[in-house]
């Protein structure tokens, strides 16, 4: 029998999913297949309504290699479990005379733990042993979701968080799971045969395509224990979002509060002079912290310095002493002693990396209003890490809505650290860069609107010109919009201002889960829907209830942000542009992320409107208005008005 080709396969897989085959979806299958098949690289930038999911799936699935696909967001991973994966190997299971097997894998702490289930959480000193189960009252909201959690072990198949409706706060959930550090391995523990987690390992051993997140490959590369099972193909969905992922991964964090929990659950494991020790370093740093102000530290203050020293230290000792102290009053003691370990070992290991100081690494404080100051350490770059985890051992496909800034990908390449398209050299991965396109026809659907009128915004103070005009283009529009600020603090004030002025529900990101407010926004077409960078992604509502995507002004990084100004300065110091290299391509991925909310379906119709003069009047507006959908572009307040008018009768006229 003749191999099916990949039109065929794709054809067979689009109809499954009652799709629509589309040409950037064919094109951007046969690159994906050519790349699997040379073991090569590709960055694939398919716009919203590609079918990029099928586009990368298939040639995956028709190669035959083990397939790990990493997505950023828990909706997509649903998506392609639920949806996309199980009906795609129904379909090519005839043709490729096989049914490849598929599976979910997440980090160990998404998963119900039943040795902190049944045995309870060895508890911090003060508050003594109990059994959470007890101690939380029944009337209670976490005593409730903690028999709700008890129920629900005994019914559910994978243990996975997410697969818990309606979910339990992160306060209860933190009861019944553990990390991988405080994890006690399966060959010691009492349940290790019945293990979740482990169970979920197994599945994603034996399976062709296991889904991911970016947060668990970036462990996998990082850590240097594979988590991950062998493979040959590595896919990232949702791409732009890769080197944040990996960032927060690798990023280190010290607050006395954490410090205090560690002294507490080694107090009772080690020696005297061991366990003092810890609790005198843990005062020191605890009396740095207090005067702790936030901003970036060039370099580690003399007291910080010795602060740390003292942590690392006593924590050392504490992790030697404790495998040797047996206390007969602590139940449990192996899970006692796990938990202790890991919270002294986190702490070491990030006292150890400030003190070592790389030129590599950037350190600061931090201030929250609730748990106080914290010393943060983040990698300058993580794009030599990339380049050297990521791209060595397999062919590795990146794809977004959102690759391609500027007008090419070598601003998105740079940071997975990846030479210019085409560089040549021993060492330097090979990759190629391919825009699909896609099926939407911008320029007839949508509209890209710049206040040009206004004022330039400022660090500070209130933008009463800018709220004018969003009062005015909302009433317009008819509601229908999508309000995305640079700030909560912006969110807020510009709700509240046409809460008082308009007759229009106001929906603010915060008041309610995200969810109800995607549902209840996209439930009333006169509803509007305000938030932040959060909601620039993953807010998928077509049709009529959002015909208006306002940004109030260009989401560049704040000044005072440590590890972003790091890394601009770090770019100037090796002769680059800084600014255009860190804080543009950074502002260009988010609007291009927030313009693409607006067009979802062939149908739509719509207005961006962008509340700041500077994207039509400064140098850099050119290349951050290139990063976005080719809507036809005005900074004519008037045609903007009378467009979202004519939009909104038309829809009225169609009963939306």
């Amino acid at each position: 029998m003749t191999k099916p080709s990949l039109p065929e396969l794709l054809h067979a897989a689009v109809t499954a999913v009652g799709g629509t085959e589309r040409p950037g979806q064919a094109a951007m299958a046969e690159a994906v297949a050519e790349a699997v098949d040379d073991n090569a690289h590709l960055l694939v930038q398919a716009g919203t309504g590609t079918g990029k999911s099928l586009g990368y799936l298939v040639p995956a699935l028709a190669h035959g290699e083990r397939v790990v696909v990493a997505t950023a967001t828990l909706a997509l991973q649903r998506q392609l479990v639920e949806r996309d994966l199980p009906r795609t190997v129904d379909a090519l299971h005839p043709l490729l005379r096989r049914r490849p097997q598929f599976a979910m894998l997440k980090g160990r702490s998404n998963y119900l733990c039943l040795h902190r289930l049944h045995e309870g959480v060895p508890q911090d000193e003060e508050e003594g042993l109990f059994d959470q189960f007890e101690a939380a009252a029944p009337s209670s909201k976490l005593g409730q979701d903690l028999l709700r959690l008890r129920d629900w072990s005994d019914e559910t198949e994978t243990g996975d968080r997410d697969d818990l409706t309606p979910g339990v706060s992160d306060r209860a959930w933190a009861q019944v799971s553990v990390s991988s550090r405080e994890c006690l391995g399966a060959s010691k523990c009492a349940y290790g045969a019945e293990c979740f987690a482990e169970q979920a390992r197994e599945r994603a051993k034996l399976a062709d395509v296991v889904v991911t997140n970016h947060a668990l490959l970036a462990i996998d590369a990082i850590e240097g224990a594979p988590v991950l099972p062998q493979h040959e193909v590595l896919i990232v969905d949702e791409a732009h979002e890769l080197v944040s992922r990996v960032t927060g991964v690798a990023t280190g964090e010290l607050t006395p509060g954490q410090v205090n929990r560690a002294v507490r659950r080694a107090a009772k494991l080690v020696n005297e002079k061991a366990a003092d020790a810890l609790q005198t370093a843990s005062e020191g740093f605890e009396r740095v912290m207090e005067l702790a102000l936030p901003g970036r530290l060039e370099e580690v203050p003399e007291d910080l310095g010795y602060a740390l020293l003292a942590l690392r230290d006593a924590a050392r000792t504490v992790i030697s002493a404790l495998g040797a102290t047996r206390d007969k009053s602590v139940q449990d003691e192996d899970a006692v002693r796990k938990q202790a370990l890991a919270s002294v070992e986190t702490i070491h290991g990030v006292a150890e990396r400030i003190t070592q100081g790389s030129e590599y690494d950037v350190v600061w404080y931090e201030r929250h209003d609730r748990f106080g100051a914290s010393v943060r350490v983040a990698p300058l770059s993580v794009s030599g890490l990339l380049r050297e985890k990521l791209f060595a051992e397999r062919s590795v496909v990146l794809t977004s809505a959102t690759l391609k800034l500027g007008g090419d990908f070598n601003g998105v390449g740079a940071s997975l650290g990846l030479a210019p398209e085409g560089t040549e050299g021993d060492d330097i991965p090979q990759w190629k860069g391919l825009d699909v396109g896609s099926p939407f026809d911008y320029p007839k659907q949508g509209i890209l609107y710049v206040a040009r009128h206004l004022a330039t915004p400022g660090r500070e103070g209130s933008r009463t010109d800018m709220l004018d005009e969003l009062a005015e283009l909302v009433e317009a529009a008819g509601g229908r919009t999508l309000g995305l600020f640079s700030s909560m603090r912006a969110a807020q004030a510009a709700a509240e201002e046409l809460r008082g002025r308009l007759d229009k529900p106001i929906l603010l990101q915060g008041e309610e889960t995200l969810g109800e407010l995607i549902k209840n926004f996209a439930a009333d077409p006169e509803t509007c829907l305000f938030g932040t960078l959060s909601l620039w992604q993953g807010v998928d509502v077509p049709g009529a209830s959002c015909q208006l995507v306002v940004m109030d002004r260009i989401p560049f990084p704040r000044p005072d942000d440590p590890l972003m100004s790091a890394r601009q300065k770090a770019v100037e110091e090796a002769g680059g542009n800084g600014f255009m290299a860190v804080a543009a391509t950074h502002a260009a991925l988010l609007m291009a992320q927030g313009a693409g909310r607006l067009v979802r379906a062939t149908g739509d119709k719509g207005v961006v409107a962008v509340l700041d003069p500077r994207l039509a009047n400064a140098r850099y507006g050119s290349y951050l208005r290139a990063s976005l959908p080719d809507f036809w572009y005005t900074t004519d307040r008037n045609q903007a008005r009378r467009s979202l008018a004519a939009i909104d009768a038309t829809a009225k006229a169609n009963g939306q």
